[in-house]
């Protein structure tokens, strides 16, 4: 079963027959500490997001980069975040030309909420529908992410039975069957992630 992206137009290809889990945490072996990765069930790093300094001559300036790479370290998406609330997700590590994949706009922020608007550029018409939302509160890192009405993927934090404190380190994220790439959810739980600030 393929975790890294396709040659295939987005959102993405594939079809996969059961859920699937990755476990996020910047505690993982063969990892720099502090850097947010996504492991499988085995512990097999999938998904790491790097973070860069923005390009200073793009316009509007973008206040964040983040880069996701697959276990290869090869550049996947990189994720600009701006000051209105908004992301822009681009295919690969290009400052140049660069390949739009989705934009992102907040469309709630409260102390426990947020919910986003997901809109891919492939095969768009001039009108603004949105195509995916996300709503959820990153602080307890817990999410869903829907395509129209069908749930895509969800996650929550990494409870124990009796455990009283419940730490955010560590989270699971899990992505139900269907045709869409792993790395787009993954790109948009990291969006998800930053959405409160």
């Amino acid at each position: 079963m393929e975790l890294g992206t396709s040659e295939s137009s987005y959102p993405g290809s594939g079809n996969w027959e059961i859920p699937i889990d990755l476990f996020g945490s910047k505690k993982h072996a063969g990892v720099p500490r502090g850097v947010l990765a996504f492991a499988d069930e085995s512990d097999n790093v999938v998904f790491r997001v790097n973070r860069h300094p923005p390009n200073p001559n793009s316009s509007p300036l973008p206040k964040d980069k983040k880069v996701l790479v697959d276990a290869s370290g090869h550049t996947l998406f990189s994720i600009y975040s701006y000051h209105n609330g908004s992301w822009k997700c681009y295919k690969g590590d290009s400052d140049g030309n660069r390949e739009l994949v989705f934009r992102v706009q907040r469309t709630l922020k409260t102390f426990t909420r947020v919910e986003l608007e997901v809109l891919f550029e492939s095969g768009r018409s001039n009108d603004e529908v949105c195509d995916w939302k996300v709503k959820g509160s990153p602080f307890q890192r817990s999410c869903c992410i829907y395509k129209d009405a069908d749930l895509v993927a969800q996650s929550s934090l990494m409870y124990k039975l009796h455990q009283i404190f419940v730490s955010r380190g560590k989270f699971r994220l899990t992505i139900f069957p269907g045709t869409i790439d792993h790395a787009l959810i993954v790109a948009m739980f990291v969006i998800f992630l930053s959405g409160r600030k």
